[in-house]
């Protein structure tokens, strides 16, 4: 009886001590894997020991850390880790799923440490450099057509300055400005920003009816300052002086072309008698002639001579009188 009894307090030990060691061997090949929601990496290939907590036998812990779980191609993108990925690719390692226990989330979000330059920034740097640096000095209003899309940088620096220039546009009323963003002194990426350009600029304005050959003045003309699309004319001068080529109503915008010097009066009309004077080394001569058209001071017209009804090309003269022209 005595002997039945130690053999079976025996074949207890030896059972207990099996599954002990079964246990022990069991727990030093098992990997706990503890997932969390979210995670931002430095690199862009983010491997399991930098998005995971793993414990567990030194050696396999060392080998499933090493299993990459894809790429992140741009600053800014983010990919999601499930669990059955992380098997996969630690199956595809030679780690079967029986030997990993995970805790934590069921999936995890990784994405790549950046820092982000606004595109309000970029509009900023480029109007403050406008400003500074007007393409005109009549400019006095820039507007932004369009808007700049965000910079992402991968990484993070304190040193990020932004470094404007103008671009040269073939259009009077825009400009473009390029915004560099450079990273400890080195140029990462850019924007070019858009403006229209607002002018400070004049124009004439008849402030009542002005008939045909009125002389323009202060009384029926102002000069206006206005803010136009496009700078002021460079030949835009005063208009007084000269007179209205044709009637120009109230509140007319008057341009190039609508006034003109005053004419001289006429001194003498078409079939008009006249003197004809010829002087020429100290003598005087004159006929009698008649206008074959009206003629001011200075013009030229045909006159026919009373004696011998000749038509001849004569000047007109400050007294009315005519002189040949040889």
């Amino acid at each position: 009886m005595l002997n039945r009894t130690i053999g079976v307090i025996l074949i207890v030990f030896l059972l207990t001590s099996v599954g002990s060691a079964a246990g022990i061997e069991q727990e030093d090949s098992a990997l706990r894997i503890h997932l969390p929601r979210e995670i931002t990496i430095d690199g862009n290939i983010p491997n399991l020991a930098r998005v995971a907590v793993i414990r567990g036998n030194e050696s396999l812990v060392s080998k499933a850390g090493k299993v990459t779980l894809g790429r992140i191609s741009v600053p800014g993108q983010k990919i999601i880790v499930d669990r059955s990925i992380v098997l996969s690719r630690l199956a595809h390692s030679g780690i079967g799923a029986s030997r990993v226990t995970f805790t934590g989330a069921e999936k995890i979000t990784v994405s790549r440490r950046h820092q982000i330059v606004k595109g309000g920034e970029f509009a900023e740097a480029a109007l403050a450099f406008l400003k500074k640096n007007p393409p005109d000095d009549s400019i006095c209003q820039f507007d932004a057509v369009g808007a700049a899309k965000d910079l992402i940088l991968p990484g993070e620096s304190k040193d990020i300055k932004l470094s404007a220039r103008l671009v040269k546009s073939s259009a009077r009323n825009l400009g473009k400005v390029r915004v560099a963003a450079l990273c400890d002194g080195k140029e990462t990426g850019s924007r070019e920003l858009t403006f229209r350009f607002k002018y400070n600029s004049r124009r004439l304005v008849a402030q009542v009816d002005i008939p045909p050959g009125t002389v323009i003045s202060p009384e029926n003309v102002k000069v206006e300052k206005v803010i136009s699309n496009y700078p002021s004319s460079a030949d835009l001068v005063s208009p007084y002086g000269l007179v209205a080529r044709r009637l120009l109503p109230a509140k007319t915008v008057i341009r190039p072309g609508m006034t003109g010097p005053a004419r001289p009066k006429v001194l003498v009309k078409r079939h008009q008698n006249v003197v004809i004077r010829i002087s020429t080394f100290g003598l005087l001569v004159t006929a009698n002639g008649k206008t074959m058209q009206e003629g001011r001071l200075g013009e030229y017209i045909k006159v026919q001579n009373a004696d011998s009804q000749r038509v001849i090309l004569a000047r007109v003269n400050e007294d009315g009188s005519v002189e040949p022209v040889f």
